[in-house]
């Protein structure tokens, strides 16, 4: 636990009031998912992402995702070498430790698929040339929501579904905005984060977090959870099995992050906003008045907690 001390601290060099989403970041690399970052620009989004990879001694590789790029400028390419008269294979950016895909709403539905593969198999084809990727990957996103309608191309829901958390970013508070004016005023913080964590010891600690006990009152808590999701009147399209166990894996991580080997119902609520909002489709009568993040708040509120929770409040 002393590691993921030490790398909130080298975080908290740059970041101020992110707390919350640094926890997040943690909980999709010790469970090896992919995270969504979605605010306006200018609110730290790309900052956290390159933060995060200053802290692991892995490859960090930045996309800027626009109209005109290609899927082979994200995967790679064969290419002829006219040297040796033979194709040779050229890897895109994509084979890395750590992705930042910035803006990737601003890619076309054809250049978004292209991650599809990677995110879910951990492997890129090139005409027919399998590459595997060496553990750990992770892909951080960001998206501007306000510009949807200008030159961006929502995510499809098969896209969305690969991320096993889309985190908003909310305006820091007065005080914290005064403080990032005072720290970055006069230097740039983020060449004094230290490198903190091993590609090794990410490995070992994903395979406690893996441990961490799940009773079945909780499993039921959880199915009950994401099955509401898909029988509630306000929604079209509910979370799939791959969202229960999203959310699974993120309860086992929150609690391992606690310091605890077992997952207690609070785990599951403290997670389940960030994986279920991206998953669930309103219907449009719903959509004029209600958004994913207050259905999630009303089936939480309304599920039936574990005996133990109950008996302990």
């Amino acid at each position: 636990m002393s590691t993921i001390q030490n790398i909130k601290k080298e975080m908290s060099k740059v970041l101020i009031g992110r707390e919350k989403e640094v926890d997040l970041l943690l909980i999709a690399l010790l469970q090896e998912g992919h995270v969504l970052l979605e605010s306006v620009p200018g609110t730290g989004k790309t900052l956290l992402a390159k933060t995060f990879s200053h802290c692991i001694e892995g490859d960090f590789k930045r996309i800027q995702f626009t109209p005109d790029v290609l899927p082979s400028d994200v995967t790679g390419i064969q290419f002829f070498n006219p040297k040796t008269q033979e194709f040779e294979l050229r890897t895109g950016p994509v084979v890395t430790n750590v992705l930042l895909a910035d803006e990737i709403n601003r890619a076309t539905p054809r250049t978004q698929a292209s991650l599809l593969e990677v995110m879910e198999e951990k492997q890129i084809t090139i005409d027919g040339e399998t590459v595997s990727l060496q553990p750990p990957f992770i892909v951080v996103a960001t998206q501007n929501p306000i510009e949807s309608q200008q030159g961006t191309f929502p995510l499809p829901a098969a896209q969305l579904d690969r991320f096993l958390l889309k985190i908003p970013f909310a305006y820091p508070s007065f005080e914290e905005e005064r403080s990032i004016l005072n720290r970055f005023k006069s230097s740039q913080p983020l060449h004094t984060v230290e490198k903190v964590m091993s590609l090794g010891e990410i490995q070992s600690l994903s395979s406690l977090v893996k441990e961490v006990h799940i009773s079945e009152d909780i499993e039921s808590y959880i199915l009950q959870i994401t099955r509401e999701t898909r029988e509630h009147e306000w929604v079209e399209v509910g979370a799939s099995p791959r969202a229960s166990l999203a959310l699974l894996k993120a309860s086992q991580a929150q609690a391992f992050i606690e310091g605890r080997d077992f997952v207690r119902p609070q785990d599951v609520v403290a997670v389940a906003p960030f994986v279920l909002q991206h998953r669930v489709q309103l219907t449009i009568e719903a959509s004029l008045t209600r958004t994913p993040e207050e259905l999630i708040d009303r089936i939480i509120e309304m599920a039936t907690l574990p005996v133990e929770a109950r008996q302990a409040q």
